[in-house]
């Protein structure tokens, strides 16, 4: 089976980023002259592509393109970025029904106890005990909250929702800060989820928890986090190691100057 092809199935979607540098040696390596006219080398896949550059300037100011291992992790991180903004929209719909019902409490309490009796003769013939059933009892302990209290709850669940929001979105940016805030959101709610397994354990909560502590171990250790594995100052380098300039330059390819 061939190994995929990250770089250049992005280009293939995005198109590719071609660069001029003003070095006379760099430039030569990433130009071709062809019959049609110029071509100039693509810095994410590599193959040479028709036309002018993008851009131009000194090789050091060149665009650090994602490329290889760096194009992965990106695409890791916006499935992530994916799932809390979806955590996040779930979290506000929830936040607007809790707030819904407190407002409205009463009224819901007497249409649950009127729909309660139209099906109770129906509960009764299958010999199903309605009113002692686990999922009438946790619904009635609902109608038995304070009003204040629901609005505490959905003021919670919509601020925990932004976050979740803003996160999704510094993550599909690729932003580090975003890295930063998931590790320290989702470990600080990982307690919380550990209770819950505790109390009712399922197949669901059980994977998203598991999801979630390997979504942290994995950030923390690929991202060199909170100065893991050298810090912010190896993950530069590594990044910058990844650019094609700087590939062909350690492969001798390019002068050490460029």
């Amino acid at each position: 089976m061939a190994k995929r092809d990250w770089n250049r199935r992005v280009c293939a979607k995005r198109g590719h980023i071609t660069y001029a540098p003003d070095e006379q040696a760099p430039r030569e390596r990433l130009r071709a002259a062809t019959a049609t006219g110029e071509a100039w080398r693509c810095l994410r896949c590599g193959d040479f592509t028709l036309g002018a550059p993008h851009g131009t300037g000194p090789a050091a100011n060149a665009p650090l393109v994602a490329r290889g291992k760096a194009l992965r992790e990106l695409f890791v991180l916006r499935l992530l970025a994916v799932e809390r903004g979806l955590r996040g929209v779930l979290g506000v719909l929830v936040a607007w029904a809790v707030w819904k019902f407190s407002n409205s409490q009463d009224a819901l309490h007497q249409l649950f106890d009127q729909d309660l009796t139209v099906f109770r003769p129906v509960a009764d013939h299958f010999h199903w005990d309605l009113e002692h059933a686990s999922v009438i009892d946790t619904i009635r302990k609902t109608f038995d909250y304070k009003r204040s209290t629901l609005v505490y709850v959905a003021g919670g669940v919509l601020a925990y929702s932004l976050i979740e929001a803003v996160e999704g979105v510094g993550l599909w940016l690729g932003r580090r800060w975003a890295e930063y805030l998931a590790v320290i959101a989702t470990a600080a709610f990982l307690p919380l989820e550990g209770y819950e397994l505790h109390e009712h354990a399922s197949a669901i909560k059980i994977a998203t928890t598991v999801v979630n502590v390997l979504a942290v171990l994995w950030i923390l250790l690929s991202k060199r986090l909170f100065g893991l594995r050298g810090g912010v100052a190896a993950f530069e380098a590594e990044r910058h190691s990844a650019s094609l300039l700087e590939v062909e330059q350690a492969a001798g390819l390019l002068p050490a100057h460029a």
